[in-house]
């Protein structure tokens, strides 16, 4: 039997009546990637959100959230971007308790039935770039060392790895090889997955594959020159679906958010190709 974990990201949402950028109704394109979601033809085991959650960290943008998730039918798990606070999550969210459990930053780890993941705290509090300090490394390692046989995917908001997107390698994560130097201890990690760069890009790091899932909103631009403005685009907004089960190797789908015509048939009723 076949299951998956849905990564959801970087929703940024705002209090109600409030919209990004003076053009991004983010709660609209929430409500439509859990929809999505519910569509499935196999549904998640969970839904992990990998950051950015609210747009900036208050209260009602919380509360908002609470409700546009609440239609997802299996167990979801929250972590922390560079636009939350962890405080106001945790407020607002009493119920989960894998957000209470960590001492001063949120990272946990839990079973989803025949993979793991282990969530990391990356937030520097007021600040967009991200880094990870020895206290942190080491709940990391002793998370992953816990579980050394089972596949395991490692979640962060920032990204270990450059993108060369300038802007936003500018505001990744910082002293991401003492990161690198955990994970090549646990080759259990089958993927590094992460938010923050609203696009779906991968690399190859650490001896395992990093990477980022789509915004459930606006995606960043595209520019691999430099020194390219800071600018974001309304291309389709998608989310990744890891799937694992049956012997087979770990797979990481990406899908995309919005209304499509088929399935259709290759073949008709005789088995001819149309």
């Amino acid at each position: 039997m076949n299951h998956s974990l849905v990564q959801l990201s970087d929703p940024h949402i705002k209090a109600p009546g409030e919209i990004a950028y003076g053009r991004v109704d983010t709660a609209a394109y929430l409500r439509e990637a859990v929809a999505a979601v519910g569509r499935l033809r196999q549904p998640p085991r969970a839904v992990v959100v990998t950051g950015d959650l609210a747009d900036f960290g208050r209260a009602a943008e919380y509360e908002q959230l609470r409700s546009l998730l609440e239609p997802l039918a299996c167990t979801v798990y929250l972590m922390p971007g560079n636009h939350d606070d962890r405080e106001a999550l945790r407020q607002a969210f009493p119920e989960h308790a894998y957000l209470q459990g960590g001492g001063h930053w949120i990272q946990y780890a839990v079973d989803l039935g025949g993979a793991r993941l282990v969530a990391a705290d990356t937030v520097v509090s007021g600040q967009p770039h991200g880094e990870l300090c020895a206290e942190r490394l080491q709940q990391i390692d002793e998370l992953l060392a816990r579980e050394p046989r089972t596949p395991t995917l490692l979640a962060l908001h920032h990204p270990p790895f450059e993108t060369l997107i300038g802007h936003m390698d500018e505001i990744g994560l910082r002293g991401a090889e003492a990161l690198a130097e955990v994970v090549r201890r646990h080759p259990q990690v089958e993927r590094v997955i992460c938010g923050h760069l609203h696009r779906s890009i991968q690399a190859r790091w650490a001896g395992t594959i990093a990477l980022t899932a789509p915004s459930t909103a606006h995606q960043v631009a595209l520019d691999l020159t430099p020194d390219a403005d800071s600018a974001f685009m309304m291309e389709p907004p998608g989310f990744l679906v890891h799937a694992w089960g049956g012997g087979a190797p770990l797979v990481s789908h990406l899908m995309p958010v919005g209304s499509f015509d088929g399935p259709y048939p290759f073949h008709d009723e005789n088995g001819l190709i149309d």
